[in-house]
C-alpha cells in the first residue's frame, strides 16, 4: 500500500493528516508496517531521487499489503528536513529513510525525540541506537567513467558539473580524475559548482560553459539530464548520473553510474518486521550491486570498452582500488602513501582534491 503522500506534493500538515496510524490494540496488530522516505529532489528527476523511489516501489512489490510506504519530495537540506522527518514519525511510520547528506543532523535530532522508531540516513556518518547509515560507493563507478573519458577525449579535458563540496561529491571528482590521468597523464578536469542537486537550467548552463572552455567530455554529480542534453546539442560525449539516461541523449550518453537501493531497502524492512534490525553502517559498491554501470554506447572505442570492463572486474574482485597511492593533493602534500589505499575513514571525510583537479 502507498500513502496518499506519494500521489502528489502536499503540505507538511496535510501529509501528516493523510497517514494517521490506526488506533486500538487489534488494529495496530494488523496494521501494515509504515515506511517513510524523505527526498531532496523530485521523484521525476531520473537521477538520485528517482533511484531511491525505485527502491521504494520495489518494497511495495516485494511486501504488498504488509507495508505502507509514503514519501515527501523536494525537501530542502536544513530546517525543512527536520519538519519532514518529524512529520513522517508522527504519522506512524516505524522506519524512515532520510536520503540526502544534508539530512544528517535533522535525522539525529528527530531520532532523539522518537526512540522507538528506526531511522536510516543515506551518505552520512552519524549514528545512534535507532539511527543507521548506508551509502553506495559511487566513486567506483566514477573511476570507470574516468577511464572511459581518458580514452575517448580528444581535447584531454573533461567538464564536471558538481552540486556541493561534500565528501561524497569530492571523492567522485577525485576518482574520475585519477582514472582519466592513468590513461592520459596530462588530462584536465574542470569543475563548475551548480550549488544545487536539481536545477536543469543551471546544470545546462554549467555544461555549456565547460564545453566552451574546451571540454569534450561532460560528467555530473547533479540529478537532471540537462548536462547530457547540452552535450548532445554540442556534439560531445557525456555520462549519466544515478540511472541510465541514454533516452535523453542517445548519441552523447556513453554510460552512467546506476544506483540500486532495492536490495538494501528490502533487507532492512524485513529486519524491522522480524525484529532483527540493528544500527550500523553499510557501504556497498560494484561488488554488492548497489552500484552498476549502464550499457556502454556502441560509439565507445574498443580500447575504452576493454579498459572499463577490466576496471569493473578488478574493483568487483577487490584487486583494484580507485584510491591507491601515492596520492597528492593540490598543494603537493602526500595524502595516501605509495602502495597504500585510502581507508573508508579517509574517503568518508574527503575534503581535498587530488593534484590536477581544477575546482
Amino acid at each position: 500500500m502507498t500513502s496518499i503522500i506519494t500521489r502528489r506534493r502536499m503540505t507538511f500538515g496535510a501529509a501528516a493528516a493523510s497517514a494517521l496510524p490506526l488506533l486500538g490494540r487489534g488494529a495496530q496488530a494488523q496494521a501494515p508496517l509504515g515506511v517513510g522516505f524523505v527526498y531532496v529532489g523530485p521523484i521525476g528527476d531520473h537521477g538520485y531521487t528517482w533511484t531511491h523511489d525505485q527502491g521504494r516501489l520495489a518494497l511495495e512489490k516485494e511486501y504488498g499489503a504488509k507495508i505502507k510506504t509514503s514519501f515527501i519530495e523536494n525537501v530542502a537540506e536544513g530546517p525543512d528536513a527536520a519538519r519532514a522527518i518529524r512529520q513522517l514519525a508522527q504519522a506512524g511510520n516505524q522506519l524512515i529513510f532520510a536520503t540526502s547528506f544534508g539530512f544528517m543532523n535533522p535525522t539525529i535530532q528527530v531520532a532523539k525525540q522518537f526512540p522507538k522508531i528506526k531511522f536510516e540516513h543515506a551518505t552520512g556518518y552519524q549514528r545512534a541506537e535507532n539511527v543507521a547509515t548506508y551509502n553506495a560507493r559511487f566513486y567506483e563507478g566514477r573511476a570507470v567513467i574516468g577511464t572511459i573519458a581518458g580514452h575517448m577525449s580528444k581535447s584531454g579535458q573533461a567538464g564536471y558539473v558538481a552540486s556541493f563540496p561534500i565528501p561524497e561529491v569530492v571523492m567522485g571528482i577525485n576518482a574520475f580524475h585519477l582514472a582519466a590521468r592513468k590513461v592520459n597523464p596530462n588530462f584536465k578536469t574542470k569543475v563548475i559548482w551548480a550549488s544545487t542537486w536539481y536545477d536543469p537550467a543551471k546544470e545546462a548552463d554549467a555544461a555549456k560553459a565547460l564545453i566552451d572552455q574546451g571540454a569534450d567530455m561532460i560528467t555530473q554529480h547533479t540529478d537532471s539530464a540537462a548536462p547530457l542534453q547540452a552535450a548532445e546539442q554540442r556534439g560531445v560525449f557525456a555520462f549519466g548520473q544515478a540511472s541510465d539516461m541514454s533516452a535523453f541523449a542517445p548519441k552523447a550518453h556513453l554510460t552512467a553510474i546506476v544506483d540500486d537501493w532495492s536490495g538494501y531497502y528490502i533487507k532492512r524492512v524485513k529486519e524491522v518486521m522480524d525484529g532483527t534490525w540493528k544500527t550500523g553502517d553499510v557501504w556497498g559498491g560494484l561488488k554488492e550491486g548497489m552500484v552498476r554501470m549502464a550499457p556502454f554506447n556502441p560509439a565507445m572505442t574498443p580500447a575504452a570498452r576493454a579498459a572499463a570492463e577490466e576496471l569493473v572486474k578488478g574493483i568487483t574482485a577487490g584487486t583494484l582500488h580507485p584510491f591507491t597511492g601515492e596520492l597528492k593533493d593540490q598543494k603537493g602534500e602526500v595524502r595516501v602513501k605509495a602502495g597504500e589505499t585510502a581507508s573508508d575513514e579517509i574517503l568518508s571525510k574527503m575534503d581535498w582534491y587530488v593534484d590536477g583537479v581544477q575546482a
